[in-house]
């Protein structure tokens, strides 16, 4: 029963990848700790890393 669940996923993994755009059209575009506009190059491969805190 488990491994046909883990097949059941990973097929529905694939499907749902093949749908999905190879490049994202626009540039990323977040805001930092100090609530100024950040933007990533589509350019070259990046890392976002996150902190998040609860006041």
């Amino acid at each position: 029963m488990r491994t046909k669940i883990i097949i059941l996923s990973l097929l529905s993994f694939l499907v749902l990848s093949a749908f999905g755009q190879r490049t994202p059209i626009e540039p990323i575009t977040l805001l930092n700790h100090e609530q100024k506009e950040v933007t990533f190059p589509l350019e070259k491969p990046a890392v976002l890393f996150f902190i998040t805190t609860y006041k």
